[in-house]
């Protein structure tokens, strides 16, 4: 007996120890090559970077990954017993791996013959999502348990959790509890309700499965469990059970601004951030990234332009029909329409696609979806056949809608001013989506701080940037440029040129260039004042002549334009290529009182996920031009404003504004610049492929327009403010006619401003003394003679 003990326990010592040489050697074989846990002790996930206004409202999100890191404190207490409760009900009492757990999990199992159920604590779920691959191996989960025991010595349960509730998919594209209550409820994680905790607590089993919005029914179920799994923890009473378990879904996801509310500025923004931080910082990083945009001006300057473009489009007539449909096909698309959907779109004062079914002289039978609606005559009003050599004004109205539509014709369709049906039916405007392109870019001239940035009609269409990227001529725009300089070369606002005919022949290319004033017609000597006010191209051509080509060209340079300017004369009409952006940044220089140009300024902070700042921008000047010659300007296109090309300014906003419009040949390019000494906006109108817009669609008439909407919207902002006069300056009442201080016998006279000294000397004489006035006095006298000889 005792040699058998013997015998047995000998045997009993060698299994012990080719048990633990056994277990010792699978401990080997699979520790081998693991990944160390720094990886999670430094918790780094794929962040979502957001984007935000200047008041702090969400722009747009960038990432990779849709995850928003997230504290337990900014969680509810029912978030995390819910993922408890569903996931790891024994988690702060158990270790790393649950052994009661994977036992319980191995019976229900094989009660199914299948897997129903997974023993892996919310631990060992951490360390296959951050560490280990998905990949199902008995060497995977004996790593999985190596790992989670080494992270439970590394890290406390508080934030194995906190970490877990931040790495998890929860469907959707949401990862993390945040994210994923963003996306079901519109609403953060610590605003969400019990059911909704529970909810979200279901789908880590299977997202997919247990969507709320592809099968919400499953959805209800899950969630059920997950609450009646907090009940048995009495973690929540009978009563909330009771309460909640049959509790409608109630979803509501937060729209995604990113592309909606602000695309221009948002892609811009990208951009900049792209270039400054990189790729994986800026998809992955979790960036908040504050910037100057105003949405207030944003929404302005959106329907603005949008409302310009397409009365610029209908000013030029009917491009007819998006198609023509037969019989067949006519029932397929109405099949095809949601009426429900199609009538929210129209209150919301959105376009639709309609059918026309009956024409008459008086108007159009349409149809969409199940519903009929009439479109009448005078809606289509504006529908002429195209021709650019005509103006609208100049062709009659159409009053016979035969003429333009026809049944089967699919168009566009607005609702008129009555949102109700009347006798059975709705109340249609016919539309045309526009071909032309448009931009508006607006700043504060004192921060550089860009409120508001339109890239064009609309970013769903074209994502090119026309404000940024789009290089066109500026037309007469440009002129307050040559002007500036011409002040500091020694003119002055009353210095009189000649508006006269002039021809220049390219002997290079055997060519002749023969400008012309926009109404064709010449004034004679006039004054700097008056050219500007009135934008004369021959005056204007012939003081960039006098001061010299690279005289205006160091200007244009020198207030931040960028670009080819040619080295002729035409650069001073503007024929040289620059931005919107540009523009306004040189622009800046006139609204700004000490003359000084400031940078646009898109982001203003840039901070990382838990706070710590990045970048911060300072607000950018250069030295351009005198406060002196910053305020002759802005007089001088205040009255641009009052008595010029600006004169549809004047009509709609009642505060001090300067401005300059700009046209360039056969109207292929439209600019209106504007500005107060609080706001500065740029406008820019014409085709992506440079072409005639039409007659008469000038600065005036296609750009002012969108400027003066976009104005009027956010004036209301801004305090009334004038421009204020520096030191230097002196105001001098002078002839129109002559430049001379006005006296007795002046008919018409401006009040202008000079460089002190610089203001004329002579009165006016009656008109009995003579016609000679330019004899002698201040520089709109005693070089006037001269000048027009030498320059002409």
């Amino acid at each position: 007996m005792l040699r058998f003990l013997k015998y047995f326990l000998i045997i009993f010592v060698c299994l012990v120890v080719l048990a633990v040489g056994a277990g010792a050697g699978v401990y080997y074989w699979a520790a081998s090559g693991l990944p160390t846990i720094e990886k999670i002790a430094d918790y780094s996930p794929s962040l979502t970077t957001t984007i935000y206004s200047h008041r702090n409202e969400t722009l747009g999100y960038l990432s990779r990954e849709n995850r928003f890191l997230r504290s337990q404190e900014q969680m509810t207490e029912d978030v995390r017993r819910a993922f408890m409760a569903a996931e790891d009900s024994g988690f702060y009492e158990h270790g790393a791996i649950d052994l009661m757990g994977i036992l319980r999990a191995a019976i229900k199992n094989l009660r199914a013959g299948q897997i129903v159920q997974g023993g892996s604590t919310i631990t060992q779920q951490v360390v296959k999502s951050l560490l280990l691959t998905p990949k199902r191996s008995y060497k995977r989960k004996l790593k999985e348990a190596i790992l989670a025991y080494r992270l439970e010595k590394h890290l406390s349960k508080d934030e194995i959790l906190t970490i877990y509730l931040n790495q998890i998919y929860l469907g959707e594209g949401a990862y993390g509890v945040e994210a994923a209550a963003r996306v079901y409820f519109g609403k953060h994680a610590d605003e969400i309700t019990l059911a909704e905790s529970a909810l979200l607590a279901g789908l880590p089993k299977a997202p997919s499965q247990y969507n709320p919005y592809d099968n919400p029914e499953q959805a209800r179920q899950r969630r059920k469990y997950v609450l009646r799994q907090m009940r048995n923890m009495n973690w929540i009473s009978d009563w909330r059970f009771e309460k909640t378990k049959d509790a409608p879904l109630d979803l509501s996801e937060r729209q995604d601004p990113t592309w909606r509310l602000a695309p221009d500025y948002v892609e811009q923004v990208r951009r900049w951030l792209l270039k400054e931080f990189g790729e994986k910082k800026v998809y992955q990083g979790g960036l908040k990234v504050y910037t100057a945009a105003d949405l207030e001006h944003q929404k302005a300057a959106e329907e603005a332009v949008r409302s310009g473009l397409e009365a610029s489009t209908k000013r030029r007539g009917w491009r007819g029909p998006l198609k023509h449909l037969s019989a067949t096909s006519a029932e397929a698309f109405l099949e095809g329409q949601n009426a429900s959907e199609q009538v929210k779109a129209l209150r919301q004062g959105e376009w639709i696609k309609v059918l026309v079914n009956e024409v008459s002289k008086k108007g159009a039978k349409v149809r969409f979806a199940n519903e009929t609606a009439w479109m009448d005559v005078s809606s289509m009003a504006w529908c002429r056949e195209i021709n650019p050599e005509k103006a609208p004004e100049n062709v009659p109205e159409v009053k016979n809608a035969r003429k333009v539509l026809d049944e089967g014709d699919v168009v566009w369709a607005s609702l008129a001013e009555t949102s109700r049906k009347e006798q059975g039916r709705w109340r249609l405007l016919l539309q045309q989506r526009p071909k032309v392109q448009g931009a508006l870019f607006s700043m504060d001239p004192e921060s550089g701080k860009v409120r508001a940035l339109i890239g064009g009609y609309d970013y769903d269409e074209s994502e090119f940037n026309r404000a940024i990227q789009a290089m066109r001529q500026p037309g007469s725009a440009f002129k307050p440029i040559v002007y500036s300089a011409a002040f500091d070369e020694g003119m002055t606002p009353a210095t009189q040129v000649l508006d006269a005919p002039i021809v220049y022949q390219d002997t290079a290319t055997n060519s002749t260039w023969k400008p012309q004033n926009y109404e064709r017609m010449n004034f004679g000597p006039t004054l700097l004042r008056t050219a500007l006010v009135k934008s004369r191209n021959l005056v204007t051509i012939r003081v960039a002549r006098e001061i010299g080509i690279d005289r205006v060209i160091q200007r244009a340079r020198t207030l931040g334009l960028k670009g080819d300017f040619p080295r002729d004369l035409s650069v001073s009409l503007g024929s040289g290529s620059v931005s919107l952006r540009g523009m306004c940044r040189a622009y800046s220089a006139f609204a700004r009182r000490d003359g000084s140009r400031v940078e646009p300024r898109f982001v203003l902070k840039v901070t990382g996920p838990r706070g710590e700042v990045l970048y911060e921008s300072n607000k950018t000047v250069q030295e351009a031009i005198s406060p002196q010659t910053s305020y002759i300007m802005a007089e001088l296109m205040q009255q641009v404003v009052q008595y010029g090309t600006g004169w549809r300014v004047k009509r709609a906003i009642d505060r001090p504004v300067a401005g300059k419009t700009g046209t360039t040949d056969e109207q292929k390019d439209a600019w209106y610049m504007g500005y107060s000494p609080n706001l500065l906006a740029g406008v820019f109108v014409g085709f992506d492929d440079p072409r005639p817009m039409g007659k008469y669609e000038t600065g005036s008439r296609a750009a002012a327009p969108i400027w003066i909407d976009y104005w009027k919207r956010v004036q209301s902002g801004y305090p009334v403010l004038d421009f204020q006069k520096p030191q230097g300056i002196v105001m001098a009442r002078v002839d129109a006619e002559n430049g001379l201080l006005a006296g007795p016998g002046t008919e018409e006279s401006y009040m202008i401003p000079f460089k002190a000294g610089t203001q004329p000397q002579k009165v006016s004489p009656a008109k009995s003394e003579g016609s000679n006035t330019g004899s002698d006095g201040g520089d709109g006298s005693s070089h006037q003679d001269d000048r027009l000889k030498e320059i002409f």
